[in-house]
């Protein structure tokens, strides 16, 4: 894989910008590989949060769990 290649030849260089980058490479490089062999990405994840957050800004306040659940369940189910 090019990119593990590529890892190896920048960790040689031991540089601290560098070691920032291949630490965010190791961290996420599941994420980032299926993006290239699947195009899979988490935007819809992360397009539903966005509703959820605008939805708990407009019901801020209410005291009610169930209430919030059953609205919640209504408008994204």
């Amino acid at each position: 894989l090019n990119l593990a290649r590529w890892y190896n030849e920048v960790e040689k260089f031991d540089y601290m910008e560098f070691n920032k980058v291949l630490d965010t490479f190791s961290n996420h490089s599941t994420t980032i590989i299926n993006y290239f062999e699947e195009r899979l990405t988490n935007a819809s994840a992360e397009s539903f949060n966005a509703k959820i957050k605008a939805f708990r800004s407009q019901l801020r306040g209410v005291a009610d769990l169930k209430f919030f659940m059953f609205r919640l369940a209504r408008l994204y189910a």
